[in-house]
């Protein structure tokens, strides 16, 4: 049936305005849509996944911050799945991490970020001990895990956008700003209410900020109008009975990583007490290097050994001190570096071989490897044990004592300045930091009279045997201008700069390098400038701390510290040698100092060694060069002489085009 549209009325024709209106609205409410969209992300649910398996289907690693790039996986580190999954567990309200170096831990603060600004969001404050470390943090890890995760990346703003929130310490998102800070600053630490905590390096944060106080607490005290607020500290740990991480451990459950035996079944915290080790040395040009042959583990429980793969293979699980911590809301782990893919036991025991005999090197070993904290008992040597270890240097041609020892390359003097007196130490040294004790006096009289400096001279100017005759003179002679008489000495050291001797002066504390290039000094005699001296100004902190380093050596070579069997080295001397030890207050802008310990009052024989060494360590000396020479005076032979002739080269065969051209 054909339809008849004859009578249909015509559509009426819109107009030009209501096409335009139309389109205008259309704009506006795409524009509203797109303005509404990221606020609206901030109401929705989280999702019912933990922290881990946010991170398994978003979280990606960058290149700034992971040599492994790419899709986290949890199966590399299964050691930090349980760290990071209870921040989801609504039991727990506070997480310690006591954390060494290489097993994930920046990686784990960040999952935990990435989590809270896609599932769960708040405001975040996020502590570092300096301005100067969050901005690096923020920068190295923080922004390249926000361009590299989609789902974050589409929730934080661009930071080149106008208005975007996105600075350097702060980055916005939807139900919530991450703010980054140092520890000392008071007015982050105070102001706005944050439902999220995390310090990082705690041990490592200032004792106070600024005035305010502890900036844990500071930190604590934005959180209380949350009843969901959760706070997360992470730190390596450092001294024991003076690091913060250490208290904050003992307060949560006290966690740790115990490793199932292959052998006994039972379960235990791989520790740096259960790792044996073979190696060789191996000594070039010099230098002492060490190879590390072979590592394994002794179970302490049933004494088998494992190697390193079989127990990086076997069954592995937290084990709980103090389980009833939970209760109070409080997981706290500790986790060392055995159990780090990325670093081999080879490696980790090199380190140690090479930080021996180092005090600084050694206890970073301790706190960043071992995961474990420093303890500095100070009683490595005591006065009786360095008296029992002093030699007899031996007797010359003569019968008579010789004095000096072979290896000794170089002799130095230092002098300790007193109002009635000065005393004196000339030390000598070989390769290694390998030192000798030379000969040790005391000088009665005022430092102004010209009786003491003459005797002084005797000491300076003396040229110092071998058995066979040989000698040797002081290279350099410091000596300490402080207390009364201090234009005195400069007067007196100018005259004497012909044979290298010259002032010093000490400064304290634990950022103030040994040895430093001399300064221009003015002599004041009855306040008028009567000439110039070159003083040098020595870090006294660092001086002792190497002599007590070179002490704890218990075996003739590197470091170790030789003493002569006479009465100038008796127990008077041992006891000013060991007069002074490390004390920590966390008071103080620099906690640690050196204080004398009680009885022993008489520090000189501590000061004269350390003005000795610095003294040494001032000269750019090439010991090879002077034990070279000295075995060239001993033989009569030069090592030209020694060394075989040079093979004459072969003449070329010359062509006839040569010839002729000789006599052009």
């Amino acid at each position: 049936m054909k339809t008849d549209t004859a009578h249909r009325p015509a559509p009426e024709t819109e107009k030009p305005g209501q096409v335009e209106t139309a389109e205008t609205e259309e704009r506006a409410a795409e524009r509203l849509n797109r303005a509404l969209q990221k606020p609206l992300l901030g109401f929705k649910p989280p999702e019912n996944i933990t922290v881990s398996e946010w991170a398994e289907k978003h979280r990606r690693l960058s290149s700034e911050s992971s040599a492994e790039t790419g899709r986290w996986r949890t199966s590399r580190t299964p050691y930090l799945k349980e760290i990071m999954d209870c921040f989801t567990d609504p039991r727990v309200k506070h997480i310690v991490f006591v954390a060494s170096s290489q097993i994930g831990k920046s990686e784990t603060i960040n999952n935990i970020i990435g989590y809270i600004i896609d599932q769960d969001p708040g405001s975040i404050l996020f502590v570092q001990p300096t301005v100067t470390d969050a901005k690096d943090y923020s920068t190295l890890r923080i922004a390249p895990m926000i361009r590299d995760c989609p789902t974050l990346n589409a929730k934080v703003a661009a930071p080149k956008s106008r208005d975007s929130g996105n600075t350097i310490l702060q980055k916005k998102y939807p139900g919530g700003i991450l703010t980054l800070c140092g520890s000392t600053e008071a007015h982050a630490l105070a102001s706005k209410p944050m439902r999220y905590l995390m310090g990082d390096e705690r041990d490592r944060w200032a004792t106070s900020a600024g005035k305010e106080g502890d900036p844990w607490q500071l930190a604590l005290a934005r959180q209380t109008t949350f009843y969901n607020a959760m706070s997360v500290e992470c730190s390596t740990p450092t001294i024991k009975g003076h690091s913060a991480i250490e208290k904050a451990f003992a307060t949560g459950t006290m966690e740790r990583y115990e490793s199932q035996c292959p052998h006994c079944g039972e379960f235990h915290n791989i520790r740096f007490q259960d790792i044996r080790f073979e190696y060789d040395t191996e000594e070039v040009q010099h230098v002492k290097t060490f190879k590390v042959k072979k590592v394994w583990y002794v179970c302490p429980g049933c004494g088998a050994i494992s190697d390193e793969l079989t127990m990086k293979r076997q069954p592995a699980k937290w084990v709980a001190e103090n389980p009833g911590a939970i209760e109070n809301g409080t997981r706290s782990f500790w986790l060392n570096t055995f159990v780090s893919p990325w670093m081999g036991w080879d490696a980790i025991i090199l380190e140690f071989l090479q930080a021996r005999g180092d005090t600084e090197k050694l206890k970073a070993v301790f706190n960043t490897r071992f995961g474990e904290l420093w303890e500095d008992r100070g009683d490595l040597a005591d006065e009786d044990s360095l008296l029992a270890r002093r030699e007899f240097y031996g007797l010359n041609d003569l019968g008579e004592p010789i004095e000096l020892p072979e290896g000794v390359l170089v002799l130095t003097c230092g002098v300790d300045t007193q109002d009635d007196r000065l005393e004196y130490e000339v030390v000598g040294y070989g390769h290694f930091g390998e030192s000798w004790g030379i000969r040790k006096g005391v000088i009665m009289g005022r430092p102004d009279s010209d009786e003491v400096w003459n005797a002084l001279d005797q000491v300076v100017l003396w040229r110092y045997s071998f058995k066979d005759g040989h000698n040797l003179p002081i290279s350099c002679t410091f000596v300490d201008e402080g207390g009364h008489f201090t234009q005195t000495v400069r007067e007196r050291c100018q005259a004497r700069i012909a044979h290298h001797v010259y002032c010093i002066k000490g400064r304290g504390g634990q950022d103030i390098p040994y040895t430093a290039p001399p300064k221009k000094q003015a002599i004041m005699i009855h306040q008028r400038v009567a000439g110039y001296c070159w003083q040098y100004q020595i870090g006294v902190d660092a001086g002792k701390q190497m002599i007590m380093d070179g002490l704890k050596v218990q075996s003739p070579g590197p470091k170790y510290c030789h003493f002569p069997r006479r009465d100038d080295y008796g127990y008077a001397y041992f006891q000013g040698l060991l007069s002074e030890h490390l004390v920590y207050n966390e008071k103080r802008a620099h906690p640690w100092s050196w204080e004398k310990i009680p009885g022993h009052e008489r520090n000189e024989a501590l000061d004269c060694r350390n003005y000795a060494n610095a003294a040494f360590k001032s000269l750019a000396v090439n010991l090879d060069a002077i034990e070279r020479r000295l075995r060239e005076q001993r033989t009569g032979v030069s090592e030209a002489q020694t060394r075989p002739a040079p093979r004459p080269r072969p003449t070329a065969k010359r062509s006839t085009l040569d010839r002729l051209y000789d006599d052009w």
